[in-house]
């Protein structure tokens, strides 16, 4: 799934110092990238107790955006000694396979089988994922400083989501398959802060900069389905939205010590509740008579309270968060910009408080090797597999049978001569890519102005 913004914010290389660059899970929340003043690292999230860092490179300093693709060794990149250009690489072989430069600062990267969409401040470009080719340039977009977008990771729905306006709540949302405006949502009255959706597409979060109100939209019809309330008390920023898996959970982190997690009743085929409850019918009561009712009203009643809620140690720090099945489990992971990865059990059932089961140091305070950490009320993590040096990653066999195994990554599966995986490998798990022969079939780039040419694979 995409998770959308990293730990230290979209907003480039401006932004304030901190121990890492940014933190990003990919698609389908089964790794972290992590950008450092040295590099990048990846780790692998299949184990609560263990995190395994499956691979470290130091050859790009101060990365500020990083983004895996599912489980193959396709990785974008983006510096601030460079922040006009992505580089594009293959971690396993230790290669680039190109880069593209732009007219102005990258704010954001996001990328799915199909697409690869690179935001700047007023300009969205499109790719086609497979070649590098520029499908598509929206020139002329509102002002968007913190480079806030949202690609669904369905690649039959491909659907693209940004803001539509700078001054209220509007919400784009793009086909970038057939290149062309599928909707526009009037999600909020005040400018957009967070956007995501559910991995299916059928379902698009969002939030405004006041970060009260976190509302959820059908796809492609945009009617509001369900409207949450974070607080009332004040306003706060929310960093990041995430759906789970199976869409019946949102969680929201912001730049309080809490994180808020809300759960999506499903009707069933006749429009009844199969689930009923006497929250549920009341709720749907207050929804029927909410057009006869003022707007203040009626959204006052129609907002449902956390059903579960994550409470941090600290504060007024940007985080990133995901909602993850780990060990067959439903967790809650939150990567802060101090350097460490909470993971939470979450009760599906009767939601409240969520139990912290691991702390994980991600960048140590002395070096940014990932070291043991002991937290008062919470298991002690076990040390973290030794990364492999970038000499090592490189130094594999660039062809032919692979004999060495990554934590994380799948040697068989997998998109075939460039063809698109089919939709039911998607619900049989993490989106395996057979990258060593076949993916990603990129031969060439040509520079994102026009006047460069990125480098064979």
């Amino acid at each position: 799934m995409e998770t959308g913004e990293g730990a230290g914010g979209p907003g480039g290389p401006d932004r304030p110092a901190i121990r890492f660059g940014c933190a990003s899970f990919n698609q389908d929340s089964t790794s972290l990238a992590l950008g450092t003043k040295t590099g990048y690292k990846l780790f692998s999230l299949t184990s609560v107790d263990s995190l395994d860092c499956i691979h470290e490179s130091a050859e790009t300093p101060d990365v500020f955006i990083v983004e895996r693709l599912f489980s193959s060794s396709l990785v974008v990149v983006v510096s601030t000694a460079t922040p006009q250009r992505m580089n594009i690489y293959h971690f396993k072989k230790g290669t680039e396979i190109c880069n593209y430069s732009y007219p102005n600062n990258i704010l954001a990267v996001k990328l799915n089988r199909q697409r690869l969409v690179v935001c700047l401040e007023e300009s969205i470009y499109i790719h086609n994922i497979k070649d590098m080719k520029l499908l598509k340039t929206l020139l002329n977009t509102p002002s968007n400083l913190s480079g806030l977008c949202a690609l669904s990771v369905n690649h039959s729905n491909s659907y693209l989501a940004y803001p539509g306006s700078a001054t209220i709540g509007e919400v784009i949302v793009y086909d970038a398959s057939s290149l062309s405006t599928l909707t526009m949502v009037p999600a909020h009255d005040s400018p957009l802060a967070a956007l995501s959706f559910n991995a299916s597409a059928t379902k698009l979060a969002s939030a405004s900069e006041r970060g009260t109100v976190i509302r959820v939209f059908s796809i492609p019809e945009g009617l509001r389905l369900f409207e949450f309330r974070r607080g009332m008390k004040r306003y706060v920023n929310i960093s990041s939205l995430s759906f789970s898996p199976d869409a019946q959970f949102l969680c929201a982190s912001s730049n309080t010590e809490t994180v808020h997690i809300f759960k999506m009743e499903q009707l069933g085929p006749s429009g009844e509740d199969e689930a009923a409850s006497w929250s549920a019918y009341v709720g749907k009561m207050f929804s029927a008579a909410s057009s006869y009712l003022p707007a203040q009203v009626s959204g006052m009643m129609s907002q449902d309270r956390a059903f579960a809620t994550v409470h941090l140690l600290t504060s007024g720090q940007r985080n990133v968060c995901t909602l993850a099945t780990i060990q067959k489990l439903p967790r809650v992971l939150v990567a802060t910009a101090d350097g460490q990865l909470f993971i939470y059990n979450v009760d599906p059932q009767d939601g409240g408080e969520c139990v912290l089961a691991y702390k994980h140091r991600l960048v140590g305070a002395e070096d940014d090797h990932v070291d043991c950490t002991e937290t008062e009320g919470s298991e002690v993590t076990e040390a973290a597999q030794a990364c492999p040096s970038y000499a090592a990653t490189a130094a594999l066999p660039a062809s032919g049978p692979v004999t060495a195994t990554l934590t994380g990554y799948s040697e068989d599966g997998g998109a075939k001569r460039g063809e698109v995986i089919p939709e039911h490998e998607f619900a049989a798990g993490p989106v395996c890519l057979d990258d060593e022969n076949e993916f990603p079939p990129i031969n060439w780039c040509r520079d994102g102005t026009g006047g460069g040419q990125g480098r064979r694979s």
